[in-house]
């Protein structure tokens, strides 16, 4: 059956409404008032954007009092968005302070609930390469069992939840795959737990910690230090 695009399309062809996916897809869920503020714009032309956003089912919404929270649909919508970065040009960068907070999302960010830029390539492919993860990153091998355990990962625990246990998902600045699914997740989880990486304030972008350059050299055996300033 042929899929009419063009309402989604439509919905994504604004700067704003493209700022505010931008900044839900480390699967927060954030009031009106706080995009609002990050894009600049009132709250009353937020609140149009948003409802764009909600009509077409690329966010959801949740009253809390008086403030409305939003956030990504669900990790199809966020798979969706992150390989259609693919065909996007990266957004221009008017200031220094923006160069570098594009910088930052391009070496370590969240991509829904897992690791993407250079950190979750480094992790997915240094776990592939010491033989925890099969080459198509659908399952552990029974190694990669043991020492995710070791490193607080229950696989077999998330194995019998509902969602994928492993995929791949393309990343759109590296151009190669990062580990999604449950287990990212729950990796992703643990790094930020650990304080190995910490979230940034205003995007999804992560900043990797001395503790996190460190368990990642000695843990993950994935070589990887915080982008030079």
């Amino acid at each position: 059956m042929a899929r009419d695009l063009s309402m989604v399309g439509h919905a994504l062809a604004a700067p704003v409404r493209s700022a505010f996916l931008g900044m839900l897809m480390d699967g927060s869920t954030r009031p009106a008032s706080e995009l609002a503020a990050a894009a600049g714009v009132s709250a009353s032309t937020a609140s149009e954007h948003l409802g764009m956003l909600l009509d077409v089912g690329l966010v959801t919404c949740v009253p809390r009092g008086r403030q409305r929270f939003y956030a990504i649909a669900d990790e199809a919508v966020a798979a969706a968005l992150e390989q259609l970065g693919h065909l996007c040009p990266p957004a221009p960068s008017a200031t220094y302070r923006q160069s570098a907070a594009a910088r930052d999302l391009v070496h370590a960010r969240l991509c829904y609930d897992h690791l993407a830029g250079r950190l979750g390539i480094a992790v997915t492919e240094a776990m592939v390469a010491a033989g925890w993860m099969d080459a198509a990153l659908a399952a552990p091998t029974s190694l990669g069992e043991t020492r995710l355990a070791e490193l607080g990962i229950d696989v077999a625990a998330l194995r019998s939840g509902r969602r994928q246990l492993a995929r791949p998902c393309p990343d759109w600045t590296e151009r190669r795959p990062h580990l999604a699914g449950a287990l990212g997740a729950a990796i992703a989880t643990r790094f930020l737990e650990a304080g190995w990486v910490v979230r940034r304030p205003q995007d999804r972008g992560l900043r990797i910690t001395d503790a996190g350059a460190a368990a990642l050299r000695d843990d993950w055996h994935a070589g990887i230090e915080p982008p030079p300033r």
